[in-house]
């Protein structure tokens, strides 16, 4: 049996997960009206990645007879200046989202609640990828400035992500 304070936490971090789903959905809506579709497929997998990660933790919940209670999913933003801007909000939200993940290995520790804590550690790895791979394309937006040239390269390189 899973705690009322972890199954609550665990269903905040699906709120959070849908959450991330949305929001790199909108991100590839604006990619897709700005005729980026490189980035807007990046971005459509990345959607699809927040989608799984809210059905573990679902799943996760149901298999310690934990109580899922899904919560209101708030609005993403819908319009970024530019793809550096939506990859430096990616980034910051990743690590929002790894600080959330930490909040609720702390808490299982505090619990004794092994189980989640093992269960967990698979995201705690797993934002070391997104933080990375969400950070490595902020730093080539960096690096390439205004050239619309390096963009069109690079949305060239997003469109092949499986």
């Amino acid at each position: 049996m899973i705690s009322q304070k972890i199954a609550d936490a665990l269903n905040d971090q699906i709120r959070k997960e849908v959450y991330s789903s949305y929001l790199y959905l909108s991100m590839a809506a604006q990619f897709a009206s700005m005729n980026l579709n490189g980035f807007a497929h990046w971005m459509k997998i990345q959607t699809g990645e927040e989608t799984k990660h809210a059905m573990k933790i679902y799943d996760h919940l149901n298999q310690r007879n934990g109580r899922v209670i899904l919560q209101q999913i708030d609005a993403p933003p819908s319009s970024w200046k530019s793809a550096k801007e939506m990859f430096q909000d990616a980034y910051q939200h990743e690590q929002k989202v790894t600080e959330s993940i930490n909040k609720i290995v702390e808490l299982a520790r505090a619990e004794k609640d092994y189980a989640t804590d093992a269960f967990l550690q698979w995201f705690v790895n797993e934002q070391v990828e997104e933080e990375a791979s969400t950070n490595e394309i902020l730093q080539k937006l960096q690096l390439m400035g205004d050239n619309p040239l390096a963009l069109l390269v690079l949305d060239s390189e997003l469109s092949k992500r499986s």
